[in-house]
């Protein structure tokens, strides 16, 4: 499904403002939504954190008052944040949810909810035609700290054609 309205969980903002990559949002989506767990959990990582620097800055998030996530979220017993985005994302289906931590992959699939990672971003750039290569941002993601398997990498590399 695509979509042009996404929310957002801590790692990927996190991982994109490491690598200095975080206004590829506003370029590929309209709307970007951040849940009060993921706003509190990015600012957590103080003074020195680029993300915590950044994320109250960027006029382009839009922080969503904390979300009471229903017991069949709650029953996955994921993080506040990855709780907080998959209730939004449920509750809001015309938004795509990035996410990277896999049990909330797994419960996004069982509740039908589109979701996307932080790769997938760039992916989803190069298909737009806003980046010509989408491998250099991959690895200045790993770079920053997302942990990618090197088959992925691969995979990567021959569907992208890079």
């Amino acid at each position: 499904m695509p979509s042009d309205r996404v929310v957002v969980n801590s790692s990927p903002l996190i991982t994109l403002c490491k690598s200095n990559q975080e206004d590829i949002l506003p370029k590929l989506f309209s709307e970007i939504v951040v849940p009060a767990a993921v706003w509190e959990e990015v600012l957590a990582g103080g003074v020195s954190d680029p993300a915590a620097q950044r994320l109250p800055n960027l006029n382009w998030a839009r922080r969503e008052d904390s979300i009471v996530p229903p017991p069949l979220i709650q029953a996955w017993d994921l993080g506040d944040g990855e709780s907080e985005v998959l209730t939004f994302a449920f509750s809001n289906p015309t938004h795509l949810a990035i996410i990277d931590d896999t049990a909330a992959r797994r419960c996004a699939k069982a509740l039908n909810v589109y979701v996307v990672g932080t790769v997938g971003i760039f992916v989803i750039a190069k298909r737009r035609n806003l980046i010509t290569e989408a491998m250099p941002h991959i690895e200045a993601l790993r770079d920053a700290g997302l942990w990618l398997a090197e088959a992925l990498i691969e995979d990567l590399k021959q569907q992208l054609g890079e």
